[in-house]
Parts: structure tokens; C-alpha cells; sequence
């Protein structure tokens, strides 16, 4: 702890001298040309990303305020006493089909009924 304290109270040296090896200059450790490049694809892709991710949010909000008020809209347009269609339970066909007598087309003409 005491070592901390001593370490925190020192004072850097504003100038650092020797910090490259010798034989090396700052163009030569720096990243150059390529990593300007390499920053700047990931800045701009992120970006790009961003842009996009804010646009299909939007979307979806739109679609959610606009699905609300369609349904806001056919509840009032309804009577209280009515039924939507997403009220009714739906009807097996099958034993609709199954219970319903069978006629044959010429009989139905015949009896002036309309297939």
C-alpha cells in the first residue's frame, strides 16, 4: 500500500527521452497509410450500421402505431353486442361436410334449387 502511495506521488518527466529504439523514427512505429484506412472502413461501416439499425426500428414503431390504430378503429366501428372475427372460434369443417346431405346435380335442377 505504501509502495502505491510513493508511485502516485512521483512526478513523470514532461519530456520522455529515449522512448524508440535506436535506428527507428515516429513515420516508421506509427500505423500509416493502412491503418488510417482500416479505422476509417470501421468508423464508416458502423455508421452505415447505426443508420440502418435507427431506420428498421422506425419501421417497426410505424407498422406498431398504425396496426393500433386499425384496431382501435374496428372496436368502435363495432356494436357492443357484435362479434369480430377473431372473437368466433372456428367451425371444423370436416363434420359440416360429413352431416350434409348429398345431391345430385340433375336432382337439384329438377326441384328448381340452385347448387
Amino acid at each position: 500500500m505504501h509502495f502505491l502511495f510513493l508511485a502516485l506521488a512521483a512526478t513523470p518527466d514532461p519530456t520522455p527521452a529515449g522512448t524508440l529504439k535506436p535506428g527507428l523514427t515516429e513515420d516508421q512505429v506509427s500505423p500509416g497509410l493502412w491503418g488510417f484506412l482500416a479505422t476509417a472502413f470501421v468508423v464508416l461501416l458502423s455508421i452505415f450500421l447505426i443508420v440502418d439499425m435507427v431506420r428498421r426500428l422506425r419501421r417497426v414503431r410505424y407498422r406498431g402505431e398504425v396496426e393500433e390504430a386499425r384496431e382501435a378503429k374496428d372496436a368502435a366501428a363495432r356494436e357492443p353486442g357484435e362479434q369480430s372475427v377473431d372473437d368466433v372460434e372456428p367451425v371444423n369443417q370436416d363434420e359440416d361436410l360429413m352431416d350434409a346431405p348429398v345431391q345430385n346435380v340433375a336432382e337439384s335442377k329438377e326441384h328448381g334449387s340452385r347448387a
